[in-house]
C-alpha cells in the first residue's frame, strides 16, 4: 500500500492539488490503464483501513500531522471500495451480466467519498486547498447519478431520456440519485460561498464558481431552472468574494455562459447577449464544444438584439450548427418568408430541445425586412434636379402599399409568403414594422403609400 500511495503523498507534500486529484479519480490515463487495478490488489477490505493508516500515518515517510492522516485514511478507504465497486461493474458490462442496481451501488459508494472529503474541508481534517479534490470528486458524482438513474429508468421498463446535451432537461422519468447529487452539490456550495477565513489564500470560496457551474449544469438537467436562480442570487449578494477576474478562466467562462443561457430563458436577450459575449471571448479557441455551446444561444440573441445574422465563416467550423442555422439564415438573407417557415418546421425538434425555437421564430421579421428593402431598392432612384450632381441622386422614398402587397404575394423561387394578404392586412403589417424600428417612415392612408425616410429607411442594412 506504501508504494501504491506514493504518488499521492509527493503531490500532497507540495501541495499539488490537481495532482491529488487525479489520483483519487475513477478514470485511468492510457499510459497507466492498470493504476486502478494495482490500488484495489494492494490491499484486501478487510486490511484496506489498517493498509491505510500505516502508510500515512506511521510510515517514515509521512509528513502529514495525525488529524490529516486520520481524515485522509477514511477518505482512502471510501476511494477503494467505490474504486472496487466501479471495477466489479466495468467487468460484468464487459461480460454482459451487469447486475440490475449495479451501477446504483457505484453512484452510493462515490458518494460516500464525496460526502466524507466535503466533511473533512468542512472541519478542518484537511486544508482548504483541497476543494479541488472535493469539485473533481463531485463532478464525478454527477457522472455516476446519471448512470444509476439510467440503470433504474430501465428496472422500471421505461425508455430512459439522457437529454440532448448537458444542458437539456431530461424528458425521461424522475431522476432520483441526481436529486440526490444536486443536494450534495448545494452543501459543496454552501461550505464554499459561506466560508469567512480572512486569509484569502486559505479560502474555500475559490470553488465557489466551479461549484455554482456543476449546480446549473445539474438543475438544467433537471428542469429547476428556479434554483439556478438561487445560484446567481446568493453569489450576487456576497460582498467578500474574490475578484471574478482571478478565478480560473475555465470557471468564469462556464458562469458566464449559464447565466447567460438563464438570461436568454428569461427572454432578457441584452443581458444575454452580454453574458453570452464575454463567455465567447474568455473560451479557449481550442475549445470547439463549448464554443459552440456558446454560439448556439448567442446567434438568436443577437437575431433579435442586433438583428444579425451570422456569417458563414463563423458558422462553418460548426458543422452542428451550421446544418441547424445556415438554412434559416439564407431564407433571411433572400426574404424568403415561405423558405423561412419550413426551415423552422424542418428543424423544430432540435430547436425545441435547444430552447431557441421561439427566438428564432422572431427573425422572421428580419425575413420580412429584407423583402421588403427588396421592394424599396426595385423602386430606384429619384430623378436629378437641374444643377445637381451623381452624387446627390436618393432613392424613391414613396412606394404604393399595392407594390408590397405584390411582393408578399409572390410565390417565385420561393421568396414571399405565397399570401393573398388584403390591403388592410398589408398595411397593418409595415405599420408593425415601423413600430418594431426596423422600417424608418410613415403610412399614408389617405395616399395609400407608404413614405420612407431617405437617409436609413431600413436600419443596419446600409439603405
Amino acid at each position: 500500500m506504501e508504494a501504491a500511495l506514493e504518488p499521492f503523498r509527493e503531490a500532497y507534500a507540495s501541495e499539488q492539488p490537481w495532482l491529488v486529484a487525479q489520483f483519487l479519480s475513477p478514470l485511468v490515463r492510457p499510459e497507466d490503464a492498470g493504476r486502478l487495478y494495482d490500488f484495489i490488489r494492494s490491499s484486501n477490505e478487510h486490511q484496506i483501513e489498517g493498509d491505510i493508516r500505516y502508510a500515512l500515518k506511521y510510515s517514515r515517510r509521512s509528513r502529514m500531522t495525525p488529524a490529516e492522516s486520520s481524515a485522509w485514511t477514511d477518505i482512502f478507504v471510501c476511494y477503494w471500495k467505490a474504486v472496487a465497486e466501479i471495477l466489479r461493474a466495468e467487468e460484468a458490462f464487459n461480460q454482459s451480466r451487469l447486475g440490475e442496481r449495479q451501477l446504483v451501488t457505484v453512484y452510493e459508494a462515490w458518494k460516500e467519498l464525496s460526502t466524507t472529503i466535503m466533511k473533512y474541508i468542512s472541519n478542518g481534517g484537511i486544508p482548504s486547498w483541497n476543494i479541488v479534490v472535493m469539485y473533481i470528486s463531485a463532478n464525478h458524482l454527477r457522472v455516476f447519478a446519471i448512470k444509476a438513474d439510467e440503470q433504474l429508468a430501465k428496472l422500471k421498463d421505461v425508455t430512459f431520456n439522457t437529454g440532448f446535451s448537458d444542458d437539456i432537461v431530461s424528458t425521461g422519468p424522475r431522476n432520483v440519485k441526481l436529486e440526490e447529487a444536486a443536494r450534495v452539490f448545494n452543501k459543496m456550495f454552501a461550505l464554499c460561498l459561506g466560508d469567512r477565513n480572512p486569509d484569502v489564500k486559505e479560502s474555500r470560496k475559490w470553488g465557489v464558481y466551479y461549484l455554482a457551474n456543476l449546480q446549473f449544469k445539474t438543475y438544467f438537467k433537471l428542469n429547476a431552472i428556479s434554483l439556478s436562480k438561487n445560484v446567481v442570487r446568493s453569489i450576487e449578494a456576497q460582498r467578500d468574494l474574490p475578484g471574478f477576474e482571478l478565478f480560473p478562466k475555465a470557471h468564469r467562462t462556464a458562469y458566464k455562459y449559464y447565466t447567460g443561457v438563464l438570461a436568454f430563458l428569461q427572454e432578457d436577450y441584452a443581458k444575454a447577449e452580454q453574458y453570452l459575449t464575454e463567455a465567447w471571448d474568455l473560451c479557449y479557441a481550442d475549445s470547439k464544444k463549448n464554443q459552440e455551446l456558446i454560439l448556439t444561444y448567442l446567434i438568436p440573441c443577437r437575431l433579435i438584439t442586433k438583428h444579425s445574422i451570422p456569417t458563414v465563416a463563423l458558422l462553418s467550423p460548426f458543422p452542428r450548427l451550421e446544418r441547424i442555422f445556415a438554412p434559416i439564415v439564407a431564407c433571411i438573407k433572400k426574404g424568403d418568408l415561405t423558405g423561412f417557415d419550413n426551415a423552422l418546421v424542418a428543424g423544430e425538434d432540435e430547436l425545441v430541445k435547444r430552447r431557441i425555437y421561439l427566438t428564432l421564430e422572431r427573425g422572421r421579421d428580419i425575413a420580412l425586412r429584407n423583402l421588403l428593402r427588396k421592394v424599396f431598392l426595385a423602386q430606384g432612384f429619384e430623378d436629378l434636379k437641374e444643377g445637381q450632381a451623381e452624387a446627390h441622386r436618393v432613392r424613391k422614398s414613396r412606394i404604393p402599399i399595392a407594390q408590397f402587397a405584390a411582393a408578399l404575394r409572390m410565390g417565385m423561387h420561393g421568396e414571399g409568403s405565397g399570401q393573398v394578404l388584403d390591403e388592410d392586412e398589408v398595411e397593418c403589417m409595415l405599420a408593425n414594422m415601423i413600430y418594431k424600428g426596423l422600417m424608418k417612415g410613415y403610412i399614408s392612408r389617405e395616399h395609400a403609400m407608404v413614405v420612407l425616410n431617405k437617409k436609413g429607411a431600413f436600419p443596419g442594412t446600409g439603405v
